[in-house]
C-alpha cells in the first residue's frame, strides 16, 4: 500500500527520469509514489482521477496553463491539498504571488534534490496533521450523534469519573419513531436486504433529528428514540418528526419478494425528565439518556399511533397549538396509566 501520492508538474521531459532515479528507495518502499503532468490542465485532469493525491510539485512556466493560474485552481477545487512551487523564475514577486495563492512553499532551480526531499517529508507531514484533525472531528461529529455535549465536555478532563455519575433534572422533549410493519418484512427478506433497508431508513431520520439539533438517544430494534433540550426544544422535536414523516411518505416502495412501502408511527412528549448515565459500572457499559414518566408516556404514544401519525399530549398542544395544526382525538388509554389522557394527532 502506496503512503503518499505525489504529483509532479513539469513540462520538461527529462524530470519524470530524475525524480524516479533520485527517490528510488522510497518509491520501492511504497513510501512515495509519483505522478505527472506536464501541464496545469493535465495535472487537474490526473487529480480528478486520483483523489489520494497528497502534494503537488508544480514548476511555473508551462504551456496550457502555467503553474500560477494551475494554484488558483487548486484553492477553487483541492482546498486542502498542499502545493509546493519548483521554478527557476525565483524572483520575489513570482513567489509572493505563490504563495498568495496558496503554494505551501517555493524551490528555487536547478533542484537541491536533499533541499526537495526535506521540504517534501515537512510537507506532507503538515498535510498527515490536516488529514488527523479532520478524522477528529468527524468521529466527534459522528460521537454527538449518539452522545451528549455535557458527556463531550468532559472526555479530555480530570472530572470524567465522578461526571459520569452527575445526573441532572432538565425540561426537555423525546420522540419515538417507529417504522410500521418493518417486523413482518424483515421474516421476508434476506438478512443484507433486511439491514440494507433499515439502516437506509435509520439515516433518513437521523438526518433530520441532526437539522434540528436533537440527539439521537437510542436505536431499538426498527425504531428511534430522540430527545431535545435547549430554546423551542419542542417545536423543533415537532418539526423533526413531521420533515420525518414527509420523508418517509415520499419515498418510492422497496421491492423484493414483497413490496414494502415504509411509513412511521411517532409519539411525542415534552416535560421535566432525569438525564444522566444508565447502565452497569461492573461492565463499563453507560448510556447518557433519559428516564421518566413523560418517556414512558411518548413511548405509550408511539405504540398506539397508525401509520403516518404523530401523536402528542394535551399539555405538549397548549405549548404548540398556535404553531402546528392538530386535531383531537379524544381520551386514549395507554398502558400502565390509570387515567386515559387527552391525545391529539399533529397534522401539519
Amino acid at each position: 500500500m502506496v503512503n503518499h501520492r505525489i504529483l509532479v508538474v513539469d513540462d520538461e521531459p527529462d524530470l519524470e527520469i530524475l525524480i524516479k532515479q533520485k527517490f528510488r528507495k522510497q518509491i520501492r518502499a511504497n513510501h512515495f509514489e509519483f505522478l505527472f503532468a506536464s501541464n496545469g490542465e493535465q495535472a487537474l485532469e490526473v487529480l480528478e482521477e486520483n483523489s489520494d493525491v497528497d502534494l503537488v510539485l508544480s514548476d511555473i512556466n508551462m504551456p496550457v496553463m502555467d503553474g500560477l493560474t494551475l494554484l488558483l485552481r487548486l484553492q477553487e477545487n483541492h482546498k486542502l491539498l498542499k502545493s509546493v512551487v519548483v521554478s527557476a523564475y525565483g524572483d520575489l514577486e513570482n513567489i509572493r504571488t505563490a504563495m498568495n495563492r496558496g503554494a505551501f512553499d517555493f524551490l528555487i532551480k536547478p533542484i537541491d534534490f536533499k533541499d526537495l526531499e526535506i521540504t517534501i517529508e515537512k510537507t506532507l507531514n503538515q498535510v498527515k496533521a490536516i488529514k488527523n484533525t479532520i478524522l477528529a472531528v468527524k468521529e466527534n461529529n459522528i460521537l454527538k450523534m449518539y452522545v451528549d455535549e455535557s458527556v463531550l465536555n468532559f472526555m479530555s478532563s480530570k472530572q470524567l469519573e465522578s461526571s459520569l455519575f452527575s445526573n441532572e433534572q432538565i425540561d426537555g422533549t423525546v420522540a419515538f419513531i417507529d417504522i410500521c410493519g418493518f417486523t413482518e418484512i424483515s421474516e421476508t427478506q434476506s438478512p443484507d436486504k433486511v439491514v440494507e433497508m433499515l439502516n437506509k431508513y435509520f439515516d433518513i431520520m437521523v438526518n433530520e433529528i441532526i437539522r434540528e439539533e436533537g440527539i439521537v438517544d437510542k436505536f431499538i430494534g426498527d425504531a428511534v428514540m430522540a430527545t431535545f433540550k435547549g430554546d423551542y426544544h419542542i417545536d423543533r422535536a415537532m418539526d423533526c418528526c413531521i420533515a420525518i414523516r414527509n420523508s418517509f411518505q415520499n419515498l418510492e416502495k422497496d421491492s423484493g419478494d414483497d413490496v414494502f412501502y415504509p411509513q412511521v408511527s411517532i409519539g411525542i412528549n415534552s416535560g421535566e425528565m432525569v438525564w444522566g448515565n444508565i447502565g452497569s459500572t461492573s461492565l463499563k457499559r453507560l448510556d447518557y439518556t433519559v428516564i421518566g414518566d413523560v418517556v414512558n408516556i411518548a413511548a405509550r404514544l408511539q405504540s398506539a399511533a397508525g401509520k403516518s401519525q404523530i401523536l402528542i399530549t394535551d399539555s405538549c398542544y397548549k405549548k404548540v397549538k398556535e404553531s402546528f395544526t392538530c386535531r383531537h382525538l379524544g381520551k386514549l388509554s395507554l398502558k400502565n396509566k390509570k387515567k386515559p389522557l387527552d391525545v391529539y394527532e399533529v397534522l401539519s
